[in-house]
């Protein structure tokens, strides 16, 4: 996958969640995590990471959205559950990004959302876990950006004739679902 990506929140008050959006930024490949007035320690907390996220990637913590610094030319995208944002099925992710997200019961702040060059919304009923929303975004981005094939008209995977070719791309295998009725 080309281009890279970074994921922060603002105004975050559990550990669990900071712990769990680092160790999916992690698993999906993020570049960096970072914070925006954090209500808690981040560098102390250790307890849902896993993965020793921390020691994987660049964790950056801001005290105001003003002084949110990010890579020339990165894409500031805001994840918020508003009339006009764009919904997430529809959104084409740019390939320099940092994405946003607000904290537990709450919203992204005006200041925030103003430096956003994109807000984007989850199409739900309602909002989920900061940490749910995080992973949603980078799953998103994953199969969005031309990493994996296209989705394949029938339901199920692509089939894969030759197993030992497949095997030699790297692919993962999948049985050739055949038909009960016909003899073969």
């Amino acid at each position: 996958m080309r281009g890279y990506f970074g994921i922060g929140v603002e105004n975050i008050s559990k550990e669990q969640n900071v712990g769990t959006i680092a160790r999916s930024a992690h698993s999906f490949g993020a570049s960096f995590f970072f914070t925006i007035q954090p209500g808690i320690d981040v560098k102390a907390l250790r307890t849902s990471d896993t993965s020793d996220a921390f020691d994987h990637m660049p964790y950056y913590q801001y005290d105001s959205p003003e002084n949110l610094a990010l890579p020339m030319e990165c894409t500031l995208v805001g994840v918020e559950l508003v009339d006009e944002a764009i919904e997430l099925p529809s959104f084409r992710h740019p390939r320099r990004a940092a994405y946003i997200l607000g904290p537990e019961m709450g919203s992204l702040s005006e200041p925030v959302q103003a430096q956003c060059h994109h807000i984007v919304k989850i199409p739900m009923k309602f909002c989920v876990n900061v940490g749910v929303a995080a992973a949603i975004m980078m799953y998103d981005r994953m199969i969005s950006m031309g990493r994996f094939a296209e989705r394949p008209v029938r339901h199920g995977g692509p089939l894969i004739e030759d197993g030992l070719a497949a095997k030699k791309q790297g692919s993962t295998l999948r049985r050739k679902i055949r038909n009960k009725n016909k003899v073969r």
